[in-house]
């Protein structure tokens, strides 16, 4: 599947006050990558490597990518934009050697 087609067929789920649009998908962003680390850090906690869940996490990131997709669509890009303009960013970084550091105008 494309990431196009994710987009398009995630915003048939999507259900929020227009007045909430980039606010409501920027939230539950922030709370789903928040699952994912939590899922993480247990594994940490517990030190336990083999309760290593990763279907669970693999559902989260899903989660992830949905509030991607809907935040992408709400500030009126499509996801493969966003993904190209990422990768662009990231081989640019990988020629001048910036790739480590931190800052985002590197």
């Amino acid at each position: 599947m494309k990431l196009d087609e994710y987009q398009m067929r995630a915003e048939d789920t999507s259900i929020y006050p227009n007045e909430y649009a980039i606010v409501y998908p920027a939230l539950g962003l922030a709370g789903e990558a928040g699952e994912v680390a939590d899922k993480v850090k247990k594994i940490i906690r517990d030190g336990k490597p083999e309760l290593f869940y990763k279907d669970d996490i693999a559902k989260e990131l899903g989660d992830v990518l949905w509030y991607v997709a809907i935040l992408a669509r709400d500030l009126g890009y499509s996801l493969e934009e966003v993904a190209q303009r990422n990768l662009d960013k990231l081989e640019d970084r990988k020629n001048r050697d910036m790739l480590q550091g931190s800052g985002d105008n590197r």
